[in-house]
């Protein structure tokens, strides 16, 4: 019989349809419930993360660099200005290849390796939304040219950035330096917060020394902005602070005088006022443009400057480091007495030599046939090296050592600039450290006249002849004589310290008078005036030197093998108001040296209140403005170089005193005849 099954189970079905109804029913609810919970936390709990992150998408902060605080002599002349460039930037958030957008750029702005290579230091540091420079000082044609097509180039635009510019040029780049872009090695110790936005700092002279107070404090800006990165509407505003402005103690019109007297010569003349340690003028010659490094020199601008046998990057007056020659018979004659080695009236023969007891090698004195019978006074007048011989020995190396290391020599002087040379002043222990032999006597007979190891900076000599005048006051020198802005600074304007000196408060006067005979009656007789008295001490340092029983003949002599001449000296002699310290490089002879002093003299004592020296109105009132100069006029080159690249080399001091690098010297042609030292 057939078997009889029902076509449908009703009951089956519908609780199957029932379960699958349950389960979809409960998948919708719990991806509901997901969604829900989703759009809660995203909208609810992360609302305040989003919506930071959208704003950040959309509003910008901006830092906004600070303008660099002006630089100003005693008198209120602009020394260093502010001028506005046009600059290529761009932002890492609105460029997604950085690398093939510099890449394009490069032949429409003509980039250099040295442009990208620093572009590429720069931008790896900076933040997201920080507008990097790609190059400075853009010309009317680059300008034009991106101009074009800068649609093809979302992220990068055209920016006006200040920068800095030297009115006065040559005149004072030594002291004042330049600034320069930051280099890698810069970029790596300075505030980043502190420098975003900024492309240059201080590389030498005082734009180093001062780079906190000149910098300022850089300020922001937020604005809207669209998936372009470009600005939309501004929407706040912090300003920045600009930098601190600097008022030296410099002298416009003294800076003038100082750099006529050394105009074609090589050489360094510093002018102090010796009762505050305030530097009225400090020239090295020859000297640079320092408006050729702000925004980058060109190859061949700086091989010529690095080449050139003169060093006109060299700061001779702060780095130059030369024999003093008998510029410090003053104070080496108030370590005798001090000492009680010699009082005035102590007298010795001068046979025109001196021998050391035990040996026939004669140290020969600038006069062969002697000077006859002399006491300290004297010595000082016709600057007889036999007396100062004898005084030597009677007085060892240490205690000269000891001595005038109070007057700063062998030491830095601690001038606000940077790069200061500490000069020799030589010992046995140096001797031994350096060149592991022991000290010889007559080693210290040629250090007594400023020959030998012995060297001396021209500030040194500057601060040493400050020092005498003031009677044992110490000052220290330094070039900031006051400073106004948002940063507090009080600078040094007073002595800082008396010499230790045992002999009697009269001898300082005897010695000024000594001083004053040697340019009345002396070797400096030549600069002589009835206007007003000068105690000063002329100096030859001899660059060749001459095998015993030879005679100095300036004929058989190149150029540059000539005696250096020096100068020091003070004014007026009973009421100092200004020393003076000249080296002339191959200037044959000290007398040749104080003529270049008597025009700085005159000026600061009898022209410069009646008739000073100012520069042209367009320098006072604004540099580049009102000179008429556009933006791109300013130097810039083809190959950009690292400014610090122009920086004299670690070894120059030692150079310059192997080689003697000097001066394409033309001899002086003094009013009245001039003696060798």
């Amino acid at each position: 019989m057939k078997q009889h099954f029902p076509l449908k189970n009703v009951q089956q079905e519908k609780r199957i349809y029932r379960n699958r109804v349950f389960f979809s029913i409960g998948l919708v609810t719990i991806c509901m419930l997901l969604l829900v919970s989703r759009y809660a936390y995203l909208q609810i709990v992360s609302f305040n993360e989003f919506n930071t992150a959208s704003d950040q998408n959309r509003i910008r902060l901006q830092p906004l660099a600070p303008a660099r605080g002006y630089i100003y002599d005693r008198n209120g002349v602009l020394l260093a200005d502010n001028y506005p460039v046009f600059t290529a930037t761009l932002s890492r958030a609105d460029v997604a290849d950085i690398d093939d957008t510099i890449k394009r750029l490069t032949p429409i702005l003509e980039l250099t390796e040295e442009d990208i290579e620093r572009f590429n230091s720069r931008i790896k540091t900076a933040k997201k939304t920080e507008r990097v420079s790609i190059k400075l000082n853009l010309t009317e044609t680059d300008i034009a040219r991106f101009s074009e097509i800068k649609h093809l180039f979302p992220g990068v635009k055209i920016d006006t950035q200040m920068t800095r510019y030297y009115p006065h040029g040559e005149l004072f780049a030594h002291v004042i330096g330049y600034v320069g872009r930051i280099n890698d090695k810069e970029l790596k110790s300075i505030d980043k917060d502190l420098y975003a936005g900024t492309n240059l700092i201080g590389k030498i002279g005082v734009e180093k020394s001062y780079e906190d107070l000149l910098h300022g404090v850089p300020g922001n800006e937020s604005v809207e902005a669209d998936a372009h990165g470009n600005v939309l509407r501004h929407l706040g505003r912090k300003d920045p602070v600009r930098g601190n402005d600097l008022y030296l103690s410099l002298d416009y019109g003294l800076q003038v005088v100082a750099s006529e007297q050394l105009a074609g010569r090589r050489g360094a003349i510093i002018a102090m006022d010796p009762s505050t340690g305030e530097i009225l003028a400090l020239v090295s010659s020859p000297s640079f443009n320092p408006n050729l490094f702000v925004t980058g020199i060109s190859t061949k601008d700086y091989s010529y400057l690095r080449d050139n046998l003169d060093q006109p990057l060299y700061n001779r007056a702060v780095q130059g480091s030369y024999p003093p020659g008998s510029t410090i018979k003053p104070m080496f004659g108030l370590g005798g007495l001090h000492y009680g080695l010699v009082d005035w009236n102590t007298a010795i023969s001068d046979p025109g030599y001196f021998t050391l007891p035990g040996d026939s090698h004669r140290f020969r004195d600038h006069k062969k046939t002697g000077h006859g019978a002399v006491n300290l006074h004297k010595a000082q007048v016709v600057s007889c090296d036999t007396y100062f011989y004898v005084m030597s020995y009677r007085m060892g190396i240490e205690k000269m050592n000891s001595w005038m290391r109070q007057f700063g020599f062998g030491e830095k002087t601690g001038v606000d600039l940077p790069s200061e040379s500490s000069g020799l002043y030589p010992s046995p222990e140096w001797k031994m450290r350096t060149r592991n032999s022991k000290w010889l006597r007559g080693e210290t007979i040629s250090v007594s006249i400023g020959q030998g190891a012995f060297t001396a900076t021209p500030l040194q000599l500057a601060m040493a002849t400050a020092i005498t005048a003031n009677q044992g006051s110490h000052v220290t020198p330094h070039v900031l004589r006051d400073t106004k802005g948002s940063k507090a600074y009080k600078p040094h304007n007073a002595p800082d310290g008396v010499i230790q000196f045992n002999g009697k408060p009269e001898d300082w006067i005897k010695m000024r008078d000594a001083m004053v005979d040697v340019v009345e009656s002396g070797t400096g007789r030549g600069i002589r005036t009835p206007m007003f008295s000068i105690a000063g001490k002329t100096g030859t340092a001899q660059v060749k030197s001459i095998a015993q029983g030879k005679r100095y003949n300036e004929a058989l002599l190149t150029e540059r093998q000539l005696d250096h001449g020096l100068f020091v000296g003070f004014a007026p002699a009973d009421k100092p108001e200004i020393a003076i310290a000249v080296i002339w490089e191959n200037g044959r002879h000290g007398g040749s040296a104080a003529q270049l002093a008597k025009p700085v003299f005159d000026y600061w004592l009898l022209t410069r209140k009646k008739n000073p020296i100012l520069p042209s109105s367009h320098q006072i009132s604004g540099g580049l403005m009102t000179a008429g100069i556009k933006p791109g006029e300013l130097p810039s080159g083809s190959g950009i170089l690292n400014p610090d690249s122009a920086a004299i080399p670690a070894n120059a001091a030692e150079q310059q005193n192997s080689n003697n690098v000097s001066n394409t010297a033309r001899p002086a042609t003094p009013a009245q005849p001039v003696e060798r030292d």
